[in-house]
């Protein structure tokens, strides 16, 4: 019996022994398993991660670095002054720049329980709505801008205000520049005027803008995530670079008394569509006067002179007041054509005298009948009633006599004409530097029969 209890106790044992084993080999096995499924994650999850990081370093690096410079980088702009604008003696200034304020915030530098104080007090003293306000101090942006052209008073105001309740950060108040108009409505068709980012819109604040524009000027501060300056160094300043000057052919003095007699000229004859006088120096060619009638405030530029579209003024689509402020800017003197009429004889006169068909004082050598007729059509002289007779060159322009010049443009022939109105540039624009210049009309030569031409002779329309 021992003995058999001894045999079973082993078998027992053995049994347990291999059942252990068994149990053991399996939970080997999931041990491997799992570590190998661990292993492959890990290797996934690098994978992803060095992916990632060669997409930011890579591809979206420059973005994100941009992005990075602007949130910790407080950037405002400095505008330069413009070039002042002299007339021809230098005495007068017809344009000139003045400091004013440009109010800024810097949103992240205003305490939250601070916001709506701040955005109240900025809409009050600056007349801005107090909900765009209110947006623009509440944004995540480093820097929104909330008044331009300030004067010195409403910029004092505000810096009493800072101090009194303690707000020392996130409200800038820079330098900027407004123009000026010391003369109001003077050469305005000339002159033209800024928008208000200090480029010119219109005249010789368009044409130079480069020259009398400046250079920007900027202040930089590197700030921390909640706006903090994080450089020993502070802000960095760099100065504007204010532009040049321009000094005009223009007489102040002549100009004024041009505009005042084109004015009641306008006025005493009922010109509906105005008028225009140029005065230019004979030896030079310089513009001492360009005179036009209705003008307009430079100091005002989108406030229309005529009544009628004053008064309609709310009534009219934006489209239609686009056209009535076009209407006003526009410089006629250089942009519309017209007719000289009688005075464009001395072209023809004097492109016979170089051609040496006449003379100034060939005694009757031509006739004035009362008209002349030229293919089948007859022009009559004006004074055709009672015609002039025979005269000289001298005669036919003290008499502006049609029929004489209509003869003598026949001498001349169409191609020896056209030489002679390129040679004195009608065929060309001037180049005057002034916006909106109009070319001259003139059929081309191949197409110029004798009816056209008789008409040239006398008049034209440039």
């Amino acid at each position: 019996m021992g003995e058999i209890q001894k045999m079973k106790k082993r078998a027992r044992k053995k049994k347990e022994k291999v059942k252990f084993s068994k149990v053991e080999k399996k939970g080997g096995l999931t041990r491997k398993k799992r570590m190998r499924n661990g292993i492959l994650v890990v290797f996934l999850v690098m994978c992803f991660m060095i992916g990632r990081i060669g997409w930011i370093q890579f591809a979206d690096g420059e973005r994100l670095k941009n992005m990075a410079y602007i949130q910790h980088t407080l950037d405002r702009k400095i505008n330069p002054k413009r070039g002042t604008i002299y007339d021809a003696t230098c005495e007068k200034v017809l344009a000139v720049s003045a400091t004013v304020r440009t109010i800024t915030v810097n949103p992240v530098n205003i305490k939250k329980e601070d916001k709506e104080k701040v955005a109240r007090a900025l809409s009050d003293i600056f007349e801005v709505d107090y909900e765009k306000t209110l947006k623009k101090v509440s944004n995540r942006s480093s820097i929104e801008t909330i008044a331009k052209k300030v004067e010195k008073k409403q910029a004092d105001e505000l810096m009493k205000w800072m101090e009194e309740n303690n707000i020392l950060t996130g409200i800038n108040v820079d330098e900027d520049t407004k123009r000026y108009y010391p003369y109001n409505n003077m050469a305005s068709q000339i002159i033209g005027f800024c928008g208000s980012d200090n480029q010119g819109l219109n005249g010789l604040e368009a044409v130079y803008e480069d020259t009398l524009k400046g250079e920007m000027g900027k202040i930089i501060k590197i700030t921390d995530a909640k706006g903090n300056t994080i450089l020993k160094e502070g802000e960095d300043y760099v100065s504007a670079t204010d532009g040049n000057d321009l000094v005009l052919t223009i007489d102040a003095t002549i100009q004024g008394i041009a505009e005042k007699y084109l004015e009641e000229a306008c006025i005493d004859n009922q010109c509906t569509d105005g008028g225009s006088v140029i005065v230019m120096d004979p030896n030079t060619g310089d513009i001492l006067a360009m005179a036009g009638y209705p003008n307009y405030n430079l100091n005002e530029p989108f406030t229309v002179t005529d009544e009628v579209a004053k008064e309609n003024w709310s009534n009219l689509s934006q489209e239609e007041k686009s056209t009535e402020l076009q209407k006003m800017w526009r410089n006629k003197a250089i942009s519309d054509g017209y007719e000289p009429g009688s005075t464009f004889k001395l072209i023809t006169a004097s492109a016979a005298l170089e051609e040496g068909i006449t003379d100034t004082d060939n005694k009757g050598e031509f006739n004035c009948s009362g008209s002349i007729e030229i293919a089948g059509v007859r022009i009559k002289c004006w004074r055709y009633y009672r015609p002039h007779g025979a005269q000289t060159l001298r005669e036919a322009l003290m008499n502006s006599c049609n029929p004489v010049f209509i003869s003598i443009g026949q001498k001349l022939g169409v191609h020896t004409y056209y030489s002679y109105l390129q040679k004195f540039g009608f065929l060309n624009k001037t180049g005057i530097d002034l916006p909106g210049e109009a070319g001259s009309i003139f059929l081309a030569e191949e197409k110029v029969g004798p009816v056209e031409l008789r008409n040239y002779f006398f008049r034209s329309k440039v």
